[in-house]
């Protein structure tokens, strides 16, 4: 890949330039989990030009089973299929981005690391910065081009199942709902409210500042905080169905903090076996 390369974030005027250019593909991931549809129309009303849309319920996920949480992790092959058809080769520089700060594109930037590419940025404070920062819309979906070489390869060891989660020692869980979901004090999507035991709440939203990422020593300095002796690589992050919990991943990557990972199936899928312990309160 040619000039710079952008792994966790960019901003509104980094890509309005970086537009300019070649190598690059952009993907619109807007999302509303009470209207499953709202993406969609809200990229054919106006997106970035040259966007794709990615739907997180039929491309950012597989679907559900009796067995597991409410997004399951998608197939890796046919979302590869998917990205080389709109052009993404090994080295495409790949900017995702939604109008929610962040939480359903992070779920599109985690999975590409997963499947082995780097270079991917999350647009950082999302459509409203593209729209401030005056940006150019349009309303038709780009041509297909020229397929591109992408494949998966997928890197171990990124994300843990339950099961796996359950014979794991020392780990330590990371939830990133709001706080009143993770008390159990309400819960507006799954069956259960509440918590697993001994996880730790840090809400995505604790990321933010003004619908943007806080400043990497700032969100370095929360994560120090937060998880005080304990290694990268024993904290897990979790959410309501493993898409959210993307978010705390990527700020502790922007943070400098690399190695923790996804318990992919959440809360949702914790709660499926009731004999699993479940805590409320904080």
């Amino acid at each position: 890949m040619q000039g710079l390369m952008y792994e966790t974030l960019i901003n509104s005027t980094n890509l309005v330039a970086l537009t300019r250019t070649a190598g690059h593909k952009i993907f619109d991931c807007r999302f509303n989990l009470a209207d499953t549809w709202a993406g969609q129309r809200a990229y054919d009303a106006g997106h970035i030009p040259g966007a794709y849309y990615l739907h997180l319920d039929n491309d950012l996920s597989s679907p559900i089973t009796p067995a597991s949480g409410r997004h399951p992790l998608p197939d890796t092959h046919q979302l590869a299929a998917r990205l080389a058809a709109c052009g993404v080769t090994q080295d495409t520089q790949i900017i995702v981005y939604d109008d929610n700060s962040g939480a359903f594109a992070a779920r599109a930037w985690w999975l590409l690391r997963w499947m082995g590419h780097k270079a991917v940025a999350v647009l950082d404070g999302g459509w409203s910065a593209w729209l401030e920062q005056g940006g150019n819309l349009e309303q038709e979906t780009p041509p297909l081009p020229v397929a591109g070489n992408f494949a998966a390869r997928l890197q171990a060891g990124a994300f843990l199942s339950t099961s796996q989660l359950l014979g794991a020692h020392g780990m330590q869980l990371v939830d990133a709902r709001s706080p009143e979901r993770f008390r159990g004090e309400v819960e507006p999507l799954d069956t259960v409210a509440g918590h697993i035991l001994g996880a730790y709440n840090r809400p995505l939203t604790d990321n933010l500042l003004d619908g943007a990422f806080k400043p990497a020593a700032t969100l370095k300095a929360e994560w120090q905080a937060l998880l005080g002796n304990t290694p990268a690589g024993k904290v897990v992050h979790m959410c309501g169905s493993g898409v959210t919990a993307c978010h705390n991943l990527l700020a502790m990557e922007i943070a400098g903090i690399s190695g923790s990972r996804l318990y992919a199936g959440s809360w949702s899928e914790w709660i499926r076996d009731t004999d699993r312990p479940i805590a409320k309160g904080a």
